[in-house]
């Protein structure tokens, strides 16, 4: 048997059964503006940041929300296509889609969220769950979830 940190074990025959989320990485215009909008909303922080050599690369990784997010800005890079921004039509463009945080009580969260500024895009509710999906600042799409 093969041992696992965290959760559960591995068996030989299914060697990765036992997963758990470490990163998201998500390319922004500004690192900086985008380190202090995950600080602010979601409570993330700095714990690394280097240069990519021979690339111009700037990489931060941030710690918060059960794993670590990697932002990079790359100079001269291509923005956001507009329809990346909202679930309905983001389905449409294949690629990963967001990523989502599960919290106690979504509904509240995303009252506080607003408040400070945060955009809503989208409400799902359906067979015993809660999605609301929001935008960071760059527009990538975030996704706040709940089972109800």
């Amino acid at each position: 048997m093969y041992q696992v940190q965290g959760e559960g074990k591995r068996d030989e025959g299914h060697a990765a059964r036992a997963m758990r989320l470490h990163h998201c990485a998500i390319s922004v215009p500004d690192v900086e503006a985008s380190i202090a909008w995950y600080r602010e909303m979601l409570g993330f922080e700095v714990f690394w940041r280097t240069v990519i050599p021979g690339l111009a690369v700037t990489l931060v990784q941030m710690k918060g929300a059960g794993f670590f997010l990697e932002l990079f800005q790359v100079p001269g890079a291509a923005p956001l296509p507009e329809g990346r921004s909202h679930p309905d039509t983001d389905f449409r463009t294949h690629g990963v889609k967001h990523f989502a945080i599960e919290v106690s009580d979504a509904r509240e969260f995303v009252k506080e969220l607003q408040a400070k500024g945060v955009r809503l895009v989208h409400v799902a509710e359906f067979e015993g769950t809660y999605g609301a999906f929001i935008l960071d600042n760059s527009g990538n799409l975030i996704e706040i979830w709940q089972y109800l």
